[in-house]
């Protein structure tokens, strides 16, 4: 018999209510179990630990690279489902679905704090990078993904609470 049950990531996040209300409101999962200052979140076979940190206690909130990949067995169903809640969200902050070239269909979504998850359904390597047929259009390539710059929600919320924050004496 197989002792491995899963993996369940740490996501660390500035702002923990913030993150419980961006995979409950928007990508419709449920949160199992809370203490403070941690949660832990979980949809279908898939769970997230999410822990409140910041930089000042070692916290890495929001690295904007793959660190969470959640292989799904229909990207454009979790699309469609997602889409109504998905377009409440800054248009840079979503990127597909689309074909990649290394045989993976993605939807690929920022959370606030800045993390990427990516959502892959394995289909078969393609031959060129560009689009192919059921791709959504306007999907950004990949080259240009993940989101980083003034129009993203977590680049918006970072400069919002700096222009909020006292400056430090000397």
């Amino acid at each position: 018999m197989s002792n491995f049950i899963q993996i369940t990531p740490f996501m660390h996040v500035e702002d923990l209510e913030q993150a419980i209300a961006f995979f409950t409101d928007i990508l419709g999962f449920e949160t199992t179990f809370r203490l403070p200052g941690y949660a832990y979140v979980q949809r279908e076979t898939v769970g997230i630990r999410i822990r409140e940190s910041s930089r000042a206690n070692g916290g890495l909130p929001g690295n904007r690279r793959f660190a969470y990949y959640v292989d799904v067995r229909d990207v454009d169903a979790l699309y469609a489902e997602l889409k109504p809640k998905l377009d409440t969200l800054p248009e840079r902050d979503v990127h597909g679905p689309a074909h990649k070239e290394y045989g993976q269909r993605e939807l690929l979504v920022v959370a606030p704090d800045g993390n990427l998850l990516a959502f892959g359904q394995m289909t078969s390597p393609q031959s060129s990078g560009g689009a192919q047929s059921g791709d959504r259009q306007g999907a950004r390539p990949l080259s240009t993904w993940p989101p980083i710059g003034r129009r993203s929600y977590a680049g918006r919320r970072r400069r919002r609470r700096q222009t909020l924050r006292p400056a430090r004496a000397g």
